[in-house]
C-alpha cells in the first residue's frame, strides 16, 4: 500500500506532495479501484431492501480514496507533468474508464437504484436528496444500464478508446508547444516589443544556454510578440506555428484523432438512443437541445455580425493608412488592434502594467472576496506543494472557521499546459456530521518576474485571474451534503456564471482602487486610466463576440451531426467558420487539431456555455450595479443561492431565487455596446 492509500496525516488533510513518488501512482490506483469495488459490492450485497441511505447515499460517498488519488494525479498531469506521468496516465485512464463502466453497467446495482427511484413519490426527501436520486438514476440510464449485454460491451470498448485518445490529443499539443522556439539573435527583430517582454525573452534564452532572445508558443511569450512586434514576417511565422499544432502530418498530428473522437462520441450517443453526441450532452444542460443552442448562437451572431464587419473594415482602413497593408491577415489582428486601441483611447497594456503587480492583484481579489463574502486569506507555508512556484493559503470566515485550503500556481513551465483553469484536490461534503472543507486550486500562465521587474500583468491577465478566482469561490463556498453535487458540480452552462461575474469588478473604480497601485511609487491608478479602461472595454466587442461564436458553432458542427461523412478536418472547419470568418483562411493552419476544450477537456457540445453564462453574468451584475457593487444583501443572496448550492437544484430555479427573475440577454448586449 502506498502513501496515497492511507489517510494523510497532514495539516487539514492536504496532499503530501513531497512524499509522493511518481511510481506510487499506478499501485495506488489499483488499490483504490479495488477498495472502491468492495464498497460497491457491499451496497449490492446488502440484504436490506434498497433505501435512499443504504443505496443512493452510500453510492455517492463510495470511492472517496480513488477520487482523491485521481484528483492529485490528473492535476499534476496538467500542471507538472513529465514523460513518466504521461505514460502512467495512458495506462490508468482505461482502468478508470473500465471501473466507471463496471459501476454504470452493473445490473444488480442498477436494480437497487431503480427500486429507490421508482418509490421516490413515497419518500420524504429534501430537494438536494431528490436531485441526487435523479442524478444517480440518470447516470445509469444515460450510460447504458438499460442496454443489452452485447451493447454494454460495445459501450465499454468505446469509452476505453475515448479516454486514451483524449489523453493523446493533449500530449501532442503540449509536445508541439514545447517543441517550437523562435530564436532571435538580432535585436532589431524585437522592434516594438515592450522592455519587459524583451527581458523575459532574453531570460528564457539564458535559461536554455542560448544567446539572444527566445519566443515560444506559451501565452506570456506568444501574446506580447503578436501584439507588439513590428516585424510582420516574424509575426506570420509565429502565428502559423501556433495555428498548425497537431496539423503537420507527423507523429504529433491530431487529425485522425479528431475524426475518431467525434465518430466514437456519435456511435456512443446512438447506442444510448440519442440522435447525436450533442443531444446526449445537452439533455443535462440549461440549454437542453442542439436546436436551442444553435438558435441562441445565431441570434447573437445576427446582433454581432454587423458590428464585427464595421470594426473589421475600420481596422483594415487603419492598417492601410498606417502601413499600406493591402490585406489584413490573422497575424495582423493583435498588432493593429492594439495600435488602433492606443490611438482611439490613448491606452495600452504597457501603461497599465505598472499598476497591476501580480501580488497586488491577488490581494485585490482577496479583498473583493472579503468585502462580498466575509472571507479572510492567510498565506501559509505549512502545506506541502508540488512546485516551489505554488502559493498556499488558509481561507477562513468571519468567525475564524476554516472555509477552504487554496493553492495558486501562476507561471508557465515545461511540464504545464497552456491556459488557465480552476480545479480541486478535495471536495466539500457533509459526512458523519462533519462538514469536510474543500481544497481548491487555480492554475494560470502569467509573465514571470524578471531580474529588474516583478510580475506585472496585462489587463487581460487580471481578468483571467479574477475569472479563475470566481470558479475558486464557487468551490470554496460550497455547502452541500453530497460530494457529487458540491461546488462546481453544476450544469456546464451554469458553471461559468461565478467566474464571469467576478471579472466585472476589474472594470469598477471602487474595486480597482483597492489593488491597482504603481509597483514603484505606490500611487493609486489615476482616474483617467480607469475611465479609459471602461471606455475601451467594448473595443472590438463585435469581433470578439464573433470569435467566441465561431468556436461554439465549430463545436456544434462536430458534435451536433452524424460525423461519418466528414473525411477532411480542415475542409469541415472552413465550412463551419463560414458565417463568422473575417480574416483570410491560412491553409497550413487548423483550429480543431488543437481545440483542447472540446477534444481533451469537458466542453464538447458545451463551448456555447461561455456566451450563455455571459448572459447570466451581465444580468446578475446589473443587479449588483443597481444596489452597489459591494452591497451585502445582494452578495449574501449570490452566496446563498448560487455559490453555496452547487448542483443541488435546477440552476434556473437557483438563479431566479437570487435575481427574482429569469436572465435577459439585453443586459449582455447593453454591456457589449451591441444594442443600438
Amino acid at each position: 500500500m502506498t502513501i496515497l492509500n492511507k489517510p494523510f496525516s497532514t495539516a487539514h488533510n492536504t496532499a503530501p506532495f513531497s512524499k509522493i513518488k511518481t511510481e506510487d501512482f499506478l499501485p495506488a490506483f489499483k488499490t483504490g479501484i479495488k477498495k472502491a469495488k468492495a464498497e460497491i459490492d457491499a451496497i449490492i450485497k446488502n440484504s436490506e431492501a434498497p433505501t435512499f441511505k443504504n443505496t443512493i447515499e452510500a453510492l455517492d460517498y463510495s470511492g472517496e480514496e480513488l477520487d482523491r488519488i485521481s484528483s492529485i494525479f490528473f492535476n499534476l498531469n496538467s500542471a507538472e507533468t513529465n514523460d513518466e506521468i504521461q505514460k502512467i496516465a495512458q495506462e490508468v485512464s482505461p482502468l478508470l474508464s473500465e471501473f466507471s463502466n463496471d459501476i454504470i453497467l452493473n445490473q444488480d446495482l442498477f436494480e437497487r437504484v431503480k427500486a429507490v427511484y421508482d418509490s421516490k413519490s413515497g419518500l420524504d426527501l429534501t430537494t438536494e436528496q431528490e436531485t441526487l436520486l435523479n442524478k444517480k438514476y440518470k447516470s445509469f440510464s444515460r450510460n447504458g444500464a438499460n442496454l443489452s449485454d452485447d451493447k454494454k460491451e460495445k459501450l465499454r470498448a468505446i469509452d476505453k478508446e475515448l479516454s486514451q485518445l483524449k489523453l493523446k490529443f493533449g500530449e501532442h499539443i503540449l509536445a508541439e508547444t514545447n517543441k517550437f522556439e523562435l530564436h532571435l539573435t538580432n535585436e532589431s527583430d524585437l522592434s516594438g516589443l515592450p522592455d519587459g517582454a524583451k527581458e523575459a525573452a532574453k531570460q528564457l534564452a539564458e535559461s536554455k544556454d542560448k544567446d539572444g532572445w527566445l519566443i515560444t508558443l506559451d501565452y506570456p511569450s506568444y501574446i506580447p510578440f503578436m501584439t507588439y512586434a513590428d516585424n510582420r514576417k516574424l509575426r506570420e511565422k509565429l502565428s502559423k506555428a501556433f495555428g498548425r499544432k497537431g496539423f503537420q502530418n507527423d507523429d504529433l498530428d491530431n487529425q485522425d484523432i479528431v475524426l475518431r473522437i467525434t465518430q466514437l462520441r456519435f456511435e456512443r450517443a446512438q447506442l444510448l438512443g440519442y440522435k447525436t453526441h450533442a443531444h446526449f450532452v445537452l439533455e443535462e444542460r440549461m440549454a437542453e437541445t442542439p436546436k436551442k443552442v444553435k438558435s441562441f448562437l445565431n441570434e447573437l451572431l445576427e446582433k454581432a455580425k454587423p458590428a464585427a464587419d464595421e470594426e473589421f473594415k475600420k481596422l483594415e482602413d487603419f492598417a492601410k493608412d498606417l502601413d499600406s497593408i493591402d490585406e489584413l491577415q490573422k497575424w495582423d489582428s493583435g498588432y493593429y488592434s492594439e495600435k488602433l486601441k492606443q490611438k482611439l483611447f490613448d491606452l495600452d497594456d504597457e501603461q497599465l502594467k505598472p499598476y497591476l503587480k501580480l501580488e497586488n492583484v491577488i490581494n485585490g481579489a482577496f479583498t473583493v472576496a472579503e468585502k462580498l463574502f466575509g472571507l479572510q486569506f492567510e498565506e501559509i507555508d505549512t502545506i506541502d506543494k508540488y512546485h516551489e512556484d505554488v502559493l498556499t493559503y488558509k481561507v477562513t470566515d468571519s468567525e475564524g472557521e476554516l472555509v477552504s485550503v487554496f493553492y495558486a500556481d501562476f507561471f508557465p513551465r515545461a511540464g504545464k499546459r497552456n491556459g488557465a483553469w480552476m480545479t480541486s484536490y478535495k471536495p466539500q461534503m457533509i459526512k458523519n456530521g462533519v462538514n469536510e472543507r474543500p481544497h481548491v486550486s487555480i492554475v494560470c500562465n502569467f509573465t514571470k518576474p524578471t531580474k529588474s521587474k516583478p510580475s506585472l500583468l496585462t489587463f487581460n491577465e487580471v481578468t483571467t485571474l479574477f475569472h479563475e478566482f470566481g470558479h475558486a469561490l464557487h468551490g470554496m463556498l460550497a455547502n452541500t451534503t453530497y460530494p457529487s453535487l458540491s461546488g462546481t458540480s453544476v450544469y456546464w452552462d451554469f458553471v461559468e456564471l461565478p467566474s464571469q461575474i467576478l471579472e466585472n469588478w476589474c472594470y469598477e473604480e471602487e474595486s480597482l482602487k483597492l489593488f491597482a497601485t504603481h509597483y514603484e511609487t505606490g500611487e493609486v491608478i489615476p482616474m483617467e486610466l480607469i475611465e479609459k479602461i471602461k471606455a475601451s472595454s467594448t473595443f472590438h466587442e463585435g469581433m470578439q463576440t464573433l470569435r467566441q461564436l465561431s468556436f461554439g458553432l465549430l463545436d456544434m458542427s462536430w458534435h451536433g451531426v452524424d460525423p461519418s461523412n466528414i473525411k477532411n478536418v480542415k475542409a469541415h472547419e472552413v465550412e463551419a467558420f463560414g458565417d463568422t470568418s473575417l480574416y483570410p483562411d491560412v491553409a497550413e493552419n487548423c483550429m480543431s487539431t488543437s481545440f483542447a476544450h472540446i477534444f481533451q477537456g469537458g466542453y464538447s457540445s458545451g463551448y456555447y456555455s461561455y456566451k450563455w453564462a455571459e448572459v447570466l453574468d451581465a444580468d446578475a451584475f446589473e443587479y449588483f450595479k443597481e444596489e452597489g457593487i459591494f452591497n451585502k444583501t445582494v452578495a449574501d443572496k449570490f452566496k446563498t443561492y448560487v455559490l453555496s448550492q452547487g448542483g443541488t437544484e435546477n440552476p434556473m430555479t437557483l438563479y431566479k431565487k437570487f435575481r427574482g427573475q429569469e436572465p435577459k440577454p439585453e443586459a449582455l448586449l447593453r454591456r457589449a455596446g451591441l444594442l443600438k
